[in-house]
Parts: structure tokens; sequence; C-alpha cells
């Protein structure tokens, strides 16, 4: 993924559709982050049921599941990093922290 989605220099976030995405936390252990995956791939399924069956619940419920997914493996919600640095997630790089080190990759 590396070689498709530039990563930045810290490890925290890879870049795609230019946009900073969270990297998943790298203090988990290998049993711990496919547990969450594949929590995250089983919520993604059920969004997918939801919408084609058009159930709001079942949908919000998944949704829910995507969420507290993406939080485990620490995608979103707190941060993962403990030097006090924001959550840039989201952010084009050009805008962000990491400007002068996107520069540098074009």
């Amino acid at each position: 993924m590396a070689d498709k989605y530039p990563h930045t220099p810290d490890g925290r976030y890879f870049v795609a559709k230019n946009r900073l995405w969270r990297c998943t936390d790298p203090r988990l252990d290998e049993n711990e982050r496919r547990t969450h995956i594949k929590a995250l791939m089983k919520a993604r399924r059920a969004v997918r049921t939801a919408q084609q069956q058009e159930d709001e619940d079942a949908l919000r419920q998944a949704r829910n599941a995507v969420q507290s997914a993406k939080e485990a493996l620490g995608e979103r919600g707190p941060v993962w990093w403990d030097d006090n640095a924001p959550d840039e997630g989201g952010l084009a790089p050009h805008n962000s922290s990491y400007a002068q080190w996107w520069e540098s990759q074009h």
C-alpha cells in the first residue's frame, strides 16, 4: 500500500484522493489488528446489505459497527500518538503540517 498511497514520514497518515487518512495504530499486535479488520469488513458488508434492503435501523447499527471497528484500529476517535500533535485526518496534505513533505513528493 505504501507504493500506491504515500505515507507521511511519521507513519501517522497515508494520502489518497488528495486527503490525509489516519493509519492503523502500529502498536496493535497482528491478532488484534486482524480481529478489528474482520469486524470492519463484516460491518461494511452489513452497511451494503442494509442499504440494498432500505432498512434504516440496520443501516444505523451497521454504521455504528464500522465506527467502532475504525476506532479500535485507531483510524478514528482519539489519536494513537502521544506528542499532542493534532489530528489532521481529512486535510489536503498541502494544507497541513505535512505541506513541505508533500511538495517534495512531486
